[in-house]
């Protein structure tokens, strides 16, 4: 599941969260404190304070590396 972290009235994360509704994509609206310095969460799985962040669960990369990863021969 992807995981967006937005504040509220930013311009840009309207703008993805238009683009992933556009694609038809599930995802899961993480809304952050407008003030940098709360945004610890944010920091925490970005290493940044800015939004948005798109996250994806490890879950797909996980699914990923098992069924389409290289394979040792």
């Amino acid at each position: 599941m992807l995981e967006l972290y937005q504040s509220e009235g930013c311009p840009f994360c309207a703008r993805v969260r238009m683009a992933l509704d556009a694609l038809g994509l599930d995802y899961v609206v993480r809304t952050v404190p407008r003030p940098h310095p709360l945004r610890e969460r944010v920091k925490a799985v970005s290493g940044q304070t800015q939004v948005p962040v798109l996250v994806e669960s490890e879950d797909i990369i996980e699914y990923l590396g098992s069924h389409y990863g290289r394979k040792e021969t």
